[in-house]
């Protein structure tokens, strides 16, 4: 049997945190949205037309970012406060790359790393027993 490359993301609009489980282990990177709140008030400054052109071409960029991340694994749970992970869901849907991936959408309010760190452990454990309960059946 391979080993599984499992990784948990909380993510929100403005940044991710990456937690790749191995072997009960977690491993944590983060990634930032390149849309600060800066940004938006110098762009709302000149239109707010411009501003939500500008917050569309980062966001997908950050997107496009976590995607390519997301490509180096089998399971993926995306968790958070917001809806930024349905919509980095559904662009990944959209992607024939990542048909082969298991991602998942579980909701989750603020958390602490080490809240985050449980509950992608606790997730993923629990996948595996019930996956070895319905491959006995």
């Amino acid at each position: 049997m391979t080993n599984t490359k499992k990784l948990g993301i909380w993510m929100d609009h403005a940044s991710a945190d990456l937690m790749e489980l191995s072997d009960n282990n977690i491993k944590h990177k983060t990634v930032q949205s390149d849309f600060t709140p800066e940004d938006k008030v110098a762009a709302l400054a000149n239109s707010e037309n411009l501003m939500h052109n500008k917050e569309q071409k980062k966001q997908s960029e950050y997107y496009k970012a976590l995607g390519e991340e997301i490509r180096n694994y089998d399971e993926v749970l995306l968790f958070g406060p917001t809806d930024a992970k349905a919509e980095l869901l559904n662009l990944l849907r959209a992607d024939h790359r990542f048909e082969k991936i298991r991602i998942e959408v579980k909701p989750a309010d603020k958390m602490t790393d080490t809240e985050r760190h449980a509950f992608v452990k606790n997730y993923f454990s629990r996948n595996v027993n019930n996956i070895a309960i319905f491959n006995k059946q």
